[in-house]
């Protein structure tokens, strides 16, 4: 079945006139956002609140009420400078979510009938349709299927994704790790923004060299975006670098003392630093070294960190002259190979450097370093309550033998399972149980964006049912059978290099939120290799999230960056499961629950209607504080989204999937060089040894000084 374009369209018009009610009574939503449009009001915030509830009526169509005046006064509010970028981006949406609904009700599926369904239900309704539960779940049931049918059955949807996950192991891994200081590097991203507002910079406990630096780079325009960026200056106990750093540390010196490690293990912890604004670049480096000369000693920690300059370092001196010399490429690779070597950026360039990095140090630098963990700096390892809990610290928890284990998956797949996934508590829960959930499901009713698209539920669902699987509970024994993870977290999360050098697995440098989610989709479509790469679920490997026990001030200032980067990270993801294959249906049934909510047949839809139902929502209420972060949600949603929807459609709708192929071939380079430059140094030639003296001496020169002295 489908919908002519004009059927599609008197539904759209009748279900969004629905969501948002008509004036007199709430709608879906559970917002009177069309009680927000008042004209007449010309104060600096009720403009973008009349502009947000005019944008939305107007997607209800002509026949509501308030359509004309609220037509008229978009066009009006688009002749004023102040406005117009704002009014631009919204008149624009107009057609382009209506384009989209209409091409997702001409596809012979059950969608087009669950929408007509929706529509005559909802012409029909006559109670309050923000108390309907049945009516929330059919507007899920298009917006967003992945919430449905789950709070109501919440131990069947549990164990049926645990049996979709799960794997009959045929080989362990007959060489597990055994040494976790020797054969591990642990990586970690540095993420670091301006000042506070509002602060001087003399007040600030930093080198004074840099405050005529930063007086420039707060004139900059914001580039990117992170969740809780420490902010130059921050008080040592509220940095994160020093916290993540010193618990690091910490739990080194742990496993010393109930000889899991000998006394004279060290650590080696690889930090890569990303900014907020372009000229911190040149900051970076000396900040962080200037926090860690005035902190304690990280006994046990032998720190190295990469900025941009290292990385371009890198490439210049080492990649660049292996590349013409063992592959025959008589050109400069290095503008080519910095479009994806590096650490400055969104969120999927660091990420993929820090798994990357690890096969460069075992070629050069290490040969006995045979996988990486990556942590979050606000993640530390509760030792104590591992052992208590589990029997095992967490570094004996990492000398898995399934970590490099095979197996087959319930479709019958051959699977590696070369990358591990640990879980997550938070900080307020541990002392329930290391086992407790660190996202739970929301309860009714549903308001704002929430009604539209609630990802909090399906994010509840992969945890339990992933994150919180134990081996010790179930009939998966953790030895013959166990799960892979779909669902992973930032930190918590480690690779062999024999997997990263076979599968060469990365996060495209265009995704900017759930860069670990998106690392696992170029090896689920990598083109011949088999077995499938998978994680494996390490039950017992457990990290305490200690985010809001310390860095409450730094997520409060970066809470509106956070929510418009949920809002990308569906139109990035839609788009990138198109570039992977051509029927996204396909990639859901690998990634659903959670990660594929945000591959969407509607990423346009979802990402507009969420930014304006999340505005009305901060609108609605009569506080200042709210009122204000609703306009200011506004400004910096439209603008990025604007840009984000430029960026998936450039070059009529291929430039993602040029660029992502662009990406391919400059990791393959990455790779190809590393084994032909080990081939080389087995053999002893000369050329290859030098560029290892090379590489050594710049490895050297990113070693940190802590307490007043290198780290040991």
């Amino acid at each position: 079945m489908t919908l002519s374009p004009e059927n599609a369209k008197k539904a759209y018009h009748t279900i969004i006139s629905c969501l948002i009610g008509d004036g007199s009574k709430n709608g879906i939503c559970g917002i009177n956002s069309v009680g927000q449009f008042d004209p007449e009001d010309s104060g600096r915030v009720a403009i973008p609140r009349n502009i947000n509830a005019a944008f939305l009526i107007s997607l209800s169509g002509e026949g509501h009420s308030c359509y004309t005046r609220a037509k008229e006064y978009l066009e009006e509010m688009e002749s004023d400078p102040l406005w117009t970028n704002l009014v631009t981006f919204y008149r624009e949406g107009l057609s382009l979510l209506l384009e989209e609904f209409q091409g997702f009700c001409s596809i012979s599926n059950n969608r087009a009938e669950k929408v007509e369904r929706l529509e005559k239900t909802l012409r029909e309704q006559k109670e309050p349709l923000s108390n309907s539960q049945t009516i929330q779940e059919d507007i899920w049931s298009i917006f967003h299927p992945e919430a449905t049918d789950i709070l109501s059955n919440k131990e069947f949807r549990t164990e049926s994704l645990r049996n979709r996950r799960r794997v009959e192991i045929t080989n362990l891994n007959p060489m597990p790790i055994k040494s976790v200081p020797q054969e591990i590097i642990f990586t970690s991203n540095a993420l670091l923004t301006i000042p506070p507002a509002g602060r001087r910079f003399k007040d600030l406990d930093i080198n004074p060299s840099l405050w005529n630096l930063l007086e420039d780079v707060i004139q900059e325009e914001q580039l990117f975006w992170y969740d809780h960026p420490v902010q130059i200056g921050v008080e040592p106990e509220r940095n994160e670098i020093l916290y993540g750093l010193h618990h690091l540390s910490e739990a080194l010196l742990y496993e010393r003392n109930i000889k899991s490690v000998r006394e004279d293990e060290v650590l080696t912890c690889v930090l890569s630093a990303s900014v907020t604004h372009e000229g911190l670049q040149g900051i970076v480096k000396e900040y962080i070294e200037y926090e860690l000369k005035k902190s304690h000693d990280l006994p046990g920690l032998k720190v190295h960190l990469f900025t941009e300059a290292e990385t371009a370092e890198l490439i210049h001196e080492i990649l660049v002259p292996a590349a013409n010399r063992y592959l025959n490429i008589d050109k400069d690779l290095s503008s080519f190979l910095r479009e994806v070597v590096g650490v400055n950026g969104k969120y999927g360039r660091h990420y993929s450097f820090l798994k990357a990095i690890t096969a460069f140090w075992q070629v050069f630098i290490d040969p006995s370093k045979r996988a990486t963990f990556k942590i979050d700096l606000d993640q530390v390892f509760p030792q104590e309550k591992l052992l208590e809990e589990t029997g095992k610290s967490a570094f004996q928890h990492m000398m898995s033998p399934l970590w490099g284990a095979e197996g087959v998956d319930t479709e019958g797949n051959a699977v590696y399972l070369g990358m591990m996934a640990g879980a997550l508590v938070n900080e307020k829960d541990i002392g329930t149980s290391l086992f407790t959930p660190d996202v739970t499901y929301p309860d009714p009713p549903f308001k704002g964006e929430d009604s539209l698209f609630c990802s909090k539920i399906p994010q509840a669902l992969s945890t339990v049912s992933e994150m919180m699987t134990r081996y010790d509970k179930s009939d998966l024994d953790g030895t013959n059978s166990c799960i892979s993870r779909i669902h992973v977290t930032g930190g918590t999360n480690g690779i062999l290099v024999e997997a990263l050098r076979r599968y060469r697995p990365f996060t495209p440098v265009f995704i900017g939120r759930a860069e670990d989610q998106a690392y696992l989709l170029s090896a689920i479509y990598a083109k011949d290799k088999e077995p499938v790469l998978r994680y494996f679920h390490n039950y017992g490997l457990v990290m305490r999230h200690d985010k809001q026990a310390f860095a409450a001030d730094a997520i409060k200032a970066a809470a509106l960056g956070k929510i418009v980067g949920d809002y990308e990270r569906i139109l990035f993801f839609s788009n990138y499961a198109r570039i992977l294959s051509s029927d996204i249906d396909e990639v859901k049934g690998v990634i659903d629950p959670f990660t594929g909510s945000f591959v969407s047949p509607l990423p346009k839809n979802l990402a507009y209607l969420r930014l304006a139902l999340k505005a009305a929502e901060l609108f609605a209420t009569s506080e200042e504080e709210n009122e204000y972060k609703g306009f200011a949600l506004l400004e910096t949603g439209h603008r990025r989204l604007r840009a984000n929807l430029q960026e998936v459609s450039m070059g009529d709708g291929n430039g993602l999937k040029e660029r992502y192929e662009r990406e391919i071939k400059a990791w393959d380079l990455y790779y190809d060089v590393l084994d032909k430059v080990e081939n080389a140094l087995g053999k002893g030639d000369t050329f290859a040894l030098e560029l290892r003296e090379k590489a050594k001496k710049l490895v050297q020169k990113t070693r940190v000084i802590v307490g007043g002295k290198s780290s040991l």
